[in-house]
């Protein structure tokens, strides 16, 4: 797979303070890239380099196979966390204005967002002022303006602010539309539900340095422990219990369950899942049986944790 964006090396910084080390990252043509880190992280210079906003002190940027360019901004697609719309300024003209700025003659932009505002079902907002919105349809309107000019890269920073969650939904379906259209998307959020949902690669940055990249499914790997949740209803509890620690490491849990079973977390050390499984159908009845996967969550807390 061909990368759509390349950071190489990247270092800023702001007197003494440095927002990025020598950070690289490699995002792939069609990924859904999801771009983490604690505030302060430096994320946000990252995306301004990205966006040319601002310009890197070393290091490079590599567009798609070419070394970034002033030109490439408009086939980029960037909805920044804090929003830039005009108050005063109705919301179709100012759609009008920012499409021809990405480089859409007015008939295409037009077109374009006939097609946006009638898939939103915001049709009767175009006489509307920016000020008269509440900021769910502000936010309408962001996206909208972000996306009509079918950028390959789109990035996206907190995308989700603002909204309730039968809009959040909805603009979360069109990400993953515009995604499977082929718009490689950059997706930077403190949701890691939304990132467990829509993300395929993850970064972390922490303290100006990148500690985690990778294909997510991979990143798991990495961090899982081989622990098992274990429901199970058994007559002679004593004698499980025996049983089970003399081969693993057990501990007492808690997941909802329907049952009033004994539920344990037991990590298997290098045993494998069915030899737990064997002696747990021996000694009582299984109602639950899980491997402790990692979350995008726990594996954030735990990395920045540990650094």
């Amino acid at each position: 797979m061909s990368n759509i964006l390349e950071v190489n090396k990247v270092l800023k910084q702001y007197g003494d303070y440095t927002a990025l080390n020598e950070v690289s990252l490699t995002v792939p043509k069609g990924s859904i890239y999801g771009l983490l880190g604690p505030n302060g992280a430096g994320k946000t210079s990252l995306i301004r380099i990205i966006n040319q906003i601002t310009l890197p002190d070393s290091g490079k940027v590599i567009f798609d196979g070419e070394k970034l360019q002033p030109q490439h901004v408009q086939y980029i697609g960037y909805l920044p966390e804090e929003r830039g719309l005009y108050k005063t300024m109705k919301v179709g003209e100012q759609c009008l204005y920012l499409a021809q700025m990405k480089g859409l003659s007015k008939a295409e932009a037009k077109k374009q967002l006939d097609y946006w505002f009638d898939r939103l079902e915001i049709q009767g907002w175009w006489n509307k002022k920016i000020q008269e919105l509440s900021k769910g349809m502000a936010q309408k309107i962001q996206f909208v303006v972000t996306v009509l000019h079918k950028p390959k890269l789109l990035i996206l920073d907190e995308p989700f602010s603002g909204f309730d969650p039968v809009n959040a939904n909805l603009i979360k379906d069109e990400i993953i539309e515009l995604n499977k259209q082929g718009t490689s998307v950059i997706f930077s959020t403190h949701r890691m539900e939304s990132v467990e949902e829509m993300c395929d690669h993850i970064a972390l940055i922490h303290k100006s340095n990148k500690l985690i990249e990778g294909k997510l499914d991979d990143v798991k790997r990495k961090y899982r422990t081989n622990s098992f949740e274990v429901g199970i209803l058994s007559d002679n509890v004593e004698g499980l219990m025996y049983d089970i620690t003399q081969k693993f490491s057990v501990a007492q849990t808690n997941f909802k369950s329907l049952n009033d079973e004994i539920k344990l977390e037991i990590q298997l050390g290098n045993a494998l899942p069915n030899e737990l499984l064997h002696l747990l159908t021996q000694r009582g009845q299984v109602t639950h049986f899980l491997e402790k996967i990692p979350s995008v969550n726990d594996i954030f807390i735990q990395t920045v944790s540990e650094n």
